[in-house]
């Protein structure tokens, strides 16, 4: 798979992400913004690609958003496939603790019985 940042440029793929998790997270621009202490034109002109941001405003955007920052920097494409694995392994995750939580309470009712 090619990697969109390499055709696009890495600002443009910054911004798209940023802009899929603030909707992901349900945030308006005016609001994202005012968390992050930028006004919404320069929260604008970073989903639009044509600005970056320092390495403060990234920290503050993974706590915003609720990501790493790597995961800002990959294609759209590679992040919904990384939702879907994340889902997938979510879904096994329950899945294993919901039969290590039965056997578990399997084995306190045994040893409450004796």
């Amino acid at each position: 798979m090619k990697y969109i940042y390499i055709m696009k440029g890495i600002k443009a793929v910054f911004g798209a992400n940023v802009k899929h998790y603030r909707k992901k997270q349900r945030f308006s621009q005016e609001q994202l913004a005012e968390n992050l202490g930028i006004t919404q034109k320069h929260l604008s002109t970073i989903e639009t690609g044509a600005t970056f941001v320092s390495a403060e405003l990234l920290e503050k955007f993974t706590q915003q958003l609720l990501v790493s920052a790597s995961a800002l920097f990959y294609s759209v494409e590679e992040i919904s496939d990384d939702d879907s694995l994340l889902s997938k392994i979510d879904q096994i995750i329950d899945k294993e603790y919901e039969k290590t939580s039965s056997a578990i309470k399997l084995k306190i009712r045994y040893l409450s019985s004796h």
